[in-house]
């Protein structure tokens, strides 16, 4: 799920990468769709019925029925900046589950004990021939 909070300046753009969506080939609006979730984490399917086109009418009927807010430009760049602050705790999160909770990356410490072991063994093997 993407947002529900934009501020008058994206909705004006959003509305108007729909107009540019539903009047392109079908490249065109996998591009605009694309853009939409990318840039402004905007997901038609949160908004419209399963089928149905969605352009700037039904931009505008979400947006009154409250399903969109349309908040001011600090409050949304403070939203931005949190959920950024949350996706870089997320991945520190997920990267100390794959190191194993500790912060050890447990395939670079068998490396290093694996090139360890080989050191240990070629020096015992070098003073055996001496």
């Amino acid at each position: 799920m993407g947002r529900n909070k934009f501020s008058q300046h994206e909705i004006d753009i959003i509305a108007m990468l729909l107009r540019r969506k539903n009047a392109g080939t079908r490249f065109q609006q996998k591009q605009i769709r694309h853009q939409l979730r990318v840039n402004f984490e905007f997901n038609i399917s949160d908004f419209n019925e399963q089928g149905k086109a969605f352009g700037e009418t039904e931009l505008k009927e979400a947006v009154g029925r409250g399903a969109i807010k349309i908040l001011d430009d600090a409050t949304i760049a403070d939203m931005k900046e949190k959920r950024r602050r949350d996706r870089e705790r997320d991945a520190l999160v997920e990267r100390g589950e794959r190191t194993g909770g500790d912060g050890t990356d447990w395939q670079l410490a068998l490396k290093e004990w694996e090139e360890w072991e080989n050191e240990t063994e070629r020096s015992e093997n070098h003073e055996d021939w001496t």
